[in-house]
């Protein structure tokens, strides 16, 4: 079967919606049902019962969909090698990167990566943190790169470390800290769990959030404004020289870091892209970038 074939399945037991299945995957709605009928015919079973409200999933159906993600990962490790087998930089490199590395390196990389192999192509998936890694694990992508610490069984390297810091357009006492206001934004929950535990190894009262915005650069805007104080990592802040910045410290007094790395699995290394990518990744000095 087609790989296309089984990421209709995969979307469409997401979606258990026709007319949503064939918008996310740019298709149209009689594409799609032609080729649900061409499934049916291949496999000779009912694949999904249509409803009022979507469409329901036989038993028959339900399996097939549940096979769609290992059936996607090996007919992709089978193009890939198949490429490999020419012994040239060529194919689709799949990357998972974070928010932040996509607005501030991955523009730069990419393009310096694009400029010595012209015939490599990207598919670049992004998201927070939890996101790119559960993407890395399940194999779903070549390389990934993320910020934290997560248990990561395969191959990694360390991109970068930045401190974390309190920010605020007026010089702060730490002691008066809970009785500020705080700008406070959405982060990745692993990020969001560092600042939680140094605060209550701190302090015995919740801080007081006087503002929440949607992203780290929206509350780095608010900062310049002197709107309140904010914890953000150094490269959200950047040159913002006007900020007054006060690192945050462990028990033994050393800062706190949040490191960068590049994940990516052992065996992936066997295909000339991904080799390639990654030793050419490691011999940039992207710390600036990052």
């Amino acid at each position: 079967m087609e790989d296309l074939n089984w990421i209709i399945l995969k979307e469409l037991y997401r979606q258990k919606n026709i007319t949503k299945t064939a918008e996310s995957l740019f298709i149209s709605q009689p594409s799609l049902t032609n080729r649900l009928r061409q499934i049916e015919k291949e496999f000779g079973v009912l694949i999904v019962h249509r409803g009022r409200r979507g469409v329901h999933f036989t038993p028959e159906g339900e399996y097939l969909a549940k096979c769609a993600d290992e059936m996607i990962t090996r007919l992709r490790k089978i193009k890939d090698h198949v490429l490999n087998m020419e012994n040239q930089v060529v194919g689709t490199l799949r990357l998972a990167v974070t928010n932040l590395i996509t607005r501030k390196t991955l523009p730069r990389l990419l393009k310096l990566f694009k400029d010595r192999y012209p015939s490599v192509e990207f598919k670049v998936m992004t998201g927070w943190s939890k996101d790119v890694f559960h993407l890395i694990y399940n194999q779903e992508v070549h390389v990934g790169f993320v910020r934290g610490e997560y248990a990561w069984p395969g191959q990694k390297y360390l991109l970068s470390e930045e401190a974390i810091c309190i920010a605020s357009k007026e010089e702060l006492q730490l002691e008066r800290l809970p009785y500020l206001s705080r700008i406070d934004y959405q982060t990745d929950p692993l990020f969001k769990s560092l600042i939680d535990k140094w605060w209550t190894e701190h302090y015995t009262q919740p801080p007081y959030i006087g503002m929440e915005v949607d992203k780290s650069e929206t509350c780095r805007e608010m900062l310049l404004n002197g709107l309140g104080y904010a914890i953000l990592p150094h490269s959200v802040l950047g040159d913002a020289e006007s900020l007054f910045k006060q690192d945050l410290l462990d028990a033994e007094g050393q800062p706190i870091v949040r490191r960068t790395w590049m994940y990516y699995h052992e065996e992936t290394l066997e295909l000339n892209l991904v080799r390639t990518f990654v030793e050419f990744v490691k011999a940039l000095d992207l710390k600036e970038g990052l």
